[in-house]
Parts: C-alpha cells; sequence; structure tokens
C-alpha cells in the first residue's frame, strides 16, 4: 500500500482597513487585528497589515488609488503572498476594480466569515443555513467571476454566450436559493416540535461575543462535552443541555457567537438557530473581560440581540477570562488622561456590580474561578421565573423525567 502524504499550506495574506470620520486610528487597529483572528482562523497567514485615513470609503476602489499603488508595490516585491483581504464588505464594482489592480485573490469580511462558518459547520442544519448565505453574497457578484470573458470581447460570438452563461448561472442560484429556503422551513418545522417537546422548563441561552467562553462555561455546567477552542466561531450549531443545580433542572442552550458586522444574510438564515435565544426565559451574557475592547464587544451583542427582539429579557451579565485580565497601573506623577487599560479588575467589579446589581458575575470558566457563585445566582434567577410560572408548585422537582 502506497502511502500518500498531504500537506496543508497556508495562504499568505495582506489585510486593509480605513480610518474614516466614524472610525478613529486605533479602533482601526483593533479592527484589523480581530481581522487577522479571523484570517487565522480560516487557515491563512497575516504578514502585513494597510491602513488610510478617509473622509468616506472610495465608492471605486475603496481605498484611494494612491494607497491601492502601494499595497500592489508590496505584493509585486513579494510574490509568495496570494491574497489581500479588506475589513469592511465590499461591493461587486469594488472587488472588480481591486482585483484588476492588485491582480491577486481579494476577499471582504463577508466573505471570509462565509468561508469560516463553511468550514466549522456541522450539521445538515448548519451546513444548508451557511450554503444559504454563501448563495445570497454570491448572486450580485457573478459578473465578477466571468471577467475572463472579457479578454475574448473582441471575438465574434463571445460577448453574447459569456451574458448567457451570467443568466443561466443566476437562475441556478435563486433555483438553488429558494430551494434552500424550503429545506430551512422543514427544518423549523422540526425544530419547533422539539421546542415544544421539551416541556415547561426554564430556558436560559448564553449569549456573547464569538470566542467569549460560551462553550466552555456550558461544558462545565452541563458536565457536557461542547467543542470549545480558542478559535472565532467554535460553536454553530445551537447545543441544548439539561442542567440540575441543587434540585431544579432547567435547558441550557449554548448559540452562535456575535461579531462586529456579522453578515446580514447570516443573521437571516441564521434566525432558526437564534430562536434558542427568542425563547429563552433568563439569557446570561458572556463577556471576554480580557479583551481590551470588551465593552465594544458588549454593546455589538446588545445591538445584535435588539435586532432579534430579544434584547428586554431578564439578563445576567457574565463576565469570564478574569485569570486572563491585565491592566497597566499609573504611575503616581502621571497626569495624563486614565485609560481603559489603567482600570484594574477590582473597579471594573464595583463600577458594573453597582449598574447591574446582582445580576453580574466575575468568573474563570477556564480556571473554575466563583463557579460556585455563578451557580447560586443562576439558581435564585431560575427559581423565580419558575415561581412564577407554577405559583403553586411546591418544588417537587423529584417529579421531573430526563430529557430523552
Amino acid at each position: 500500500m502506497i502511502e500518500v502524504k498531504t500537506e496543508i499550506y497556508e495562504e499568505k495574506a495582506v489585510l486593509v482597513g480605513v480610518v474614516t470620520q466614524e472610525q478613529t486610528e486605533e479602533q482601526t487597529k483593533e479592527y484589523l487585528a480581530e481581522l487577522a483572528f479571523l484570517a487565522e482562523t480560516a487557515g491563512a497567514f497575516p504578514v502585513k497589515r494597510f491602513f488610510q485615513r478617509l473622509p468616506y470609503p472610495n465608492p471605486r476602489t475603496f481605498i484611494g488609488q494612491g494607497k491601492l499603488e502601494e499595497i500592489a508595490r508590496y505584493l509585486s516585491e513579494n510574490e509568495e503572498i496570494g491574497m489581500v483581504i479588506f475589513d469592511d464588505e465590499l461591493s461587486p464594482l469594488q472587488l472588480k476594480n481591486i482585483e484588476k489592480e492588485l491582480r491577486v485573490k481579494v476577499l471582504d469580511r463577508t466573505s471570509l466569515i462565509l468561508d469560516i462558518f463553511a468550514k466549522r459547520a456541522k450539521t445538515a442544519h448548519a451546513k444548508t443555513q451557511v450554503e444559504l448565505a454563501q448563495y445570497q453574497y454570491l448572486l450580485p457578484r457573478l459578473t465578477r467571476m466571468w471577467t475572463h470573458l472579457e479578454r475574448q470581447r473582441g471575438g465574434i460570438g463571445m460577448r453574447g454566450p459569456g451574458e448567457t452563461q451570467i443568466e443561466t448561472d443566476r437562475r441556478i442560484i435563486l433555483n438553488r436559493i429558494s430551494h434552500l429556503k424550503d429545506e430551512l422551513k422543514q427544518i423549523d418545522r422540526q425544530k419547533s416540535v422539539q421546542r415544544k417537546n421539551r416541556g415547561k422548563m426554564v430556558r436560559v441561552a448564553l449569549v456573547g461575543y464569538t470566542n467569549a467562553g460560551k462553550s466552555t462555561l456550558m461544558n462545565l455546567l452541563s458536565k457536557s462535552d461542547v467543542f470549545a477552542e480558542n478559535k472565532l466561531f467554535a460553536t454553530l450549531d445551537t447545543t441544548v443541555r439539561k442542567v440540575i443545580i441543587k434540585n431544579l433542572p432547567f435547558l441550557m442552550s449554548d448559540t452562535v457567537g456575535f461579531i462586529r458586522k456579522l453578515p446580514h444574510n447570516l443573521i437571516e438564515s441564521f434566525k432558526s438557530t437564534l430562536d434558542e435565544v427568542r425563547e429563552a426565559d433568563l439569557l446570561v451574557h458572556v463577556v471576554d473581560i480580557s479583551h481590551p475592547n470588551f465593552e465594544e464587544q458588549l454593546e455589538i451583542v446588545n445591538a445584535t440581540l435588539k435586532e432579534i427582539d430579544s434584547c428586554e429579557k431578564p439578563t445576567i451579565i457574565l463576565f469570564n477570562k478574569i485569570d486572563a485580565f491585565t491592566f497597566v497601573e499609573k504611575e503616581a506623577d502621571d497626569l495624563t488622561p486614565m485609560k481603559k487599560e489603567n482600570v484594574s479588575l477590582e473597579e471594573l467589579q464595583k463600577t458594573w456590580m453597582a449598574k447591574k446589581q446582582h445580576n453580574c458575575m466575575f468568573v474563570s470558566a477556564h480556571e473554575r474561578i466563583n463557579i460556585s457563585q455563578l451557580k447560586d445566582l443562576l439558581y435564585d434567577r431560575v427559581k423565580e421565573i419558575h415561581i412564577t410560572r407554577f405559583p403553586y408548585n411546591d418544588f417537587l422537582f423529584e417529579n421531573y423525567t430526563d430529557l430523552e
């Protein structure tokens, strides 16, 4: 038997962002750092980052012509780099013009996230959702895929068939989109029946920015084995487990993580998955407090919850990864303004505890710090909901049967 050796080639990439009136240079650098993490999750190796200050993105090439030429020169000097990734969604025209100038593969943030979702999707449900989002993204960009015909437009009869092929592909994709939507409707009906069969047990949903530690926390509380990894979008499929704290059983779901500029097509495709959030009685918003920009991540998740009509639900704010939290203490004679990295964990705890009162916790799921206190808090909140739902139930929880 001949052994075949396979090698995994890591594509090298250049990252590009813009500093606008709405986005500072510091924010742009943070966003490019997140884009680099996305690229690494997809299997690329970022080697260089470019950004440009603009009043607004160029409608033709996103960045200015001078910056585009600078990137083109860098690529010509480093021929091993075959990909450029932009930290925003590009229009079909922008994609076409940029590829024409740079002559390498060009991706935008949306296509990169879709690629990661396609790679991470394991179940038929997730694969169908991702495929639908991919086709919806691809449909207006079909013309760009047929640019190889431009070289032959002078030839007799070549232009017409090119246009015919584009229309054929468009019709095929539209039919496929319609078919996928029908499949998702069928899956949604099945999921709805499954949710109804869970009875009247209290439902708790873990929500948060991607890579905040939701799956690790789920494993800890439910004693299950949900896939958890230090990469973005490790979890795509919603996992539901029965959790028992003291004598009180309830259902806990681990949902897909949110992210800045999450493609609208993905939100639409994953609405059935997010039904677990919409139908939850209690949300546990997990925040990675070790991230330097955790407050913005918190707001992004809140904005996404608002988009799916779930922002008014009872919520526990759970600041995770306190073991990885770091801060820089200011010198006594340092008169510069206080920055977020100069705020200690103790100060943050006092601030957020005052804001959220008894609906806020600081934990480390990885190191199991304050987990017993979290269980007590969950028990109290779930018990309150249970009493409201069953006012005459004397907490005879032993009558609950295990879920099959």
